[in-house]
């Protein structure tokens, strides 16, 4: 695995089956309330973890967060030999991790193409989303459309086909360019290799057709959960006309307008501070709800056996044997019960046995 982020714990990678079989490799890492990040249109949760482009990204949010994000089917570690990305089947994917994760509430973070999965989860899920946040992304991708973007699309899909596999990363520059133009030739190189690590042109090609159809704009209105919507004023990846139309759409929704022409916020450019302080002032309030005495209520009666017995001072070996459960069993059971209690880090153990001693 890459080496850690400075300033970030290491992450965990497990994998869940979606309900057509496919396997979704997710992340974990950070600590505090959980965080649900709706994956990129391209990401590689190992490539991810120390890059020039999205280390700053997961070094600070996971210090406000517990942090669960994903590689889409097709993508990254998830299973790669798929041809099906409708809307059912990312939507089913994003309930198979969050189910696999052992979230119970939980704030979620639509980004890129993550926008229509994520407003439809909100929607169908009532009382599983804490907050909503939708960063440069859309309702739906054909919204705001011209005859210019039909013509560029064909042209996209021509050099996809032409140059995605191949070594010279000419090709791939140009969707390079247009997500991150401000960006050093460092961080263009490492997103270029990006997306060949992330997919292949195969892959790109359907998967993007796929999910130009996805479309939740008729569900905005049935948003009921606490929304910032952030955007850049003038990226190029996605119209800002779709941040407008999400803040108009979804009741109290708030809208905030970053100065910059990156679909990818860079470290060192004015507009990532001032995403950072709304989204973690916004964020602030799940860790107020998180206290210790509701983070155990919402633990199963297994998760609650597993902490009482790791409270009597057994290792997970004795409370393997204690419950005949396999270790590998008790080690998720934990997992789970940290992500539940919003604490991680190599003290995790001790900061969920600590909250689970104080409520007597």
């Amino acid at each position: 695995m890459s080496a850690d982020p400075p300033g970030a714990a290491s992450q965990q990678v497990r994998f869940a089956r979606s309900a057509d079989g496919v396997t979704i490799a997710y992340a974990v890492h950070g600590s505090g309330p959980p965080l649900v990040l709706n994956s990129c249109w391209l990401s590689h949760l190992e490539f991810d973890w120390s890059s020039p482009v999205w280390r700053h990204y997961l070094v600070e949010l996971g210090r406000v967060a517990t942090v669960v994000r994903y590689d889409e089917r097709g993508h990254g570690l998830s299973d790669r030999e798929v041809t099906d990305f409708g809307f059912d089947r990312r939507l089913e994917d994003l309930e198979a991790v969050v189910e696999h994760a052992g979230l119970e509430r939980f704030a979620l973070m639509a980004m890129a193409q993550g926008g229509p999965v994520s407003i439809r989860y909100v929607v169908e899920h009532p009382g599983r989303v804490t907050r909503l946040v939708c960063a440069s992304t859309y309702s739906g991708a054909a919204q705001h459309v011209t005859e210019d973007d039909l013509l560029l699309e064909e042209a996209f899909q021509s050099m996809i086909r032409a140059g995605w596999d191949r070594r010279d990363p000419v090709f791939r520059r140009v969707f390079t360019q247009m997500m991150i133009p401000d960006a050093t030739e460092e961080q263009m190189v490492w997103m270029d290799d990006l997306h060949q690590r992330a997919a292949s042109a195969r892959t790109v090609q359907e998967s993007r057709r796929q999910r130009g159809q996805a479309d939740a704009s008729a569900l905005l209105p049935l948003v009921d959960v606490p929304t910032l919507v952030v955007h850049s004023r003038s990226e190029r990846m996605n119209d800002f006309a779709h941040g407008r139309q999400l803040a108009a759409g979804i009741p109290g929704a708030r809208l905030v307008a970053l100065e910059s022409r990156n679909h990818i916020l860079l470290e060192d450019e004015p507009a990532w501070p001032v995403f950072l302080r709304e989204v973690t002032a916004f964020l602030a309030q799940d860790r107020h709800e998180n206290s210790p005495v509701g983070g155990c209520d919402a633990l199963s009666a297994r998760e609650r056996e597993v902490l009482g017995l790791a409270a009597q001072g057994l290792d997970n070996q004795g409370i393997a044997g204690r419950l005949v459960l396999s270790v590998r069993t008790v080690e998720r059971h934990l997992q789970n019960v940290y992500l539940k209690l919003g604490v991680g880090g190599p003290n995790a153990r001790t900061a969920a046995v600590t909250r689970w001693l104080s409520r007597g």
